[in-house]
């Protein structure tokens, strides 16, 4: 899973003239736009829309049993990050609803966006506008400026510098917890290099499964002088054999409108597999 959706906000927040359309279209790798600021990388129905044999043995590998084991912590870590890999390679299109809140409290503007988005591999990805309410400032300056910003970060498609991987994180175990009514191991994520998209702060696991539970932290460089800081917590949530965003909470503090705050809501997931993937992920 990468941090996709904080980087946005930090490049929305830089508020100035806006590209404005229904439909906005991304040619580049649009599976990262499941994630936190890349997959917080980009994943709502329970479908996993695949057919035949090698679709189920995909489906079951990707699905973890709720009878497994324990796994200890760096077994969840080790399993979490091939599942990501995994994942990112076996999701070839998906639908889902989604909806934007931003609201500047200093000023008491706020905006509310719902949209259709779609994605169909390898390089296509949609969103089409179904209802605003709000200040159009707020739909200007800050929604549809995030939205622009996740086409942009899908036609760069230099996802790896964000990815939540050894490469550009060190972990450290910090103990087990209980999340939302289930049992997680907990790490401290300590950047590498302060890159933008990189950030500090914690990553939560499924015990049982390895899979991602949360993410949350504070970006440890601003793209702009205009943004001072800006924190986030990010919600993920198993849809049939995917780990997909539910929900992220950002907050941030800005020169030009003050502090922002922001949350994006997913839902109705409908994602379709790549079943040629079956024989690739044996040992997950």
């Amino acid at each position: 899973m990468k941090f996709f959706f904080i980087t946005a906000l930090f490049l929305c927040l830089t508020v100035g003239a806006a590209a404005q359309a229904p439909v906005l279209v991304a040619k580049g790798n649009a599976v990262d736009g499941l994630s936190p600021i890349a997959l917080l990388y980009g994943e709502g129905s329970s479908m996993f829309a695949t057919s035949g044999p090698a679709a189920d043995r995909t489906a079951a590998v990707l699905a973890a049993p709720a009878s497994l084991p324990r796994m200890s912590p760096e077994l969840a870590l080790q399993t979490y990050q091939g599942r990501s890999v995994l994942q990112a390679a076996a999701l070839i299109s998906y639908s889902a609803n989604t909806r934007i809140s931003a609201q500047l409290p200093d000023t008491s503007q706020y905006g509310e966006f719902e949209l259709e988005r779609h994605y169909s591999a390898p390089h296509t990805l949609e969103f089409k506008a179904v209802n605003f309410t709000g200040d159009g400032f707020v739909k200007s300056n800050i929604i549809t400026r995030l939205l622009q910003s996740e086409v942009d970060h899908v036609q760069k498609d230099d996802t790896s510098l964000t990815a939540m991987t050894p490469a550009n994180y060190k972990f450290s175990f910090k103990g087990t917890s209980q999340l939302d009514g289930r049992i997680v191991h907990v790490y401290q994520l300590k950047p590498r290099k302060k890159r933008v998209g990189l950030f500090k702060g914690r990553l939560y696991l499924d015990v049982y499964t390895g899979s991602l539970v949360r993410a949350e932290g504070s970006a440890v460089k601003s793209p702009s002088f205009f943004i001072k800081k800006i924190e986030f917590v990010q919600d993920y949530t198993d849809i049939g054999s995917f780990t997909l965003p539910m929900h992220i909470h950002s907050e941030a503090s800005t020169r030009l409108v003050g502090r922002t705050i922001v949350d994006i809501y997913h839902s109705d997931y409908r994602p379709v597999g790549n079943a040629t993937m079956a024989t690739q992920i044996t040992r997950f």
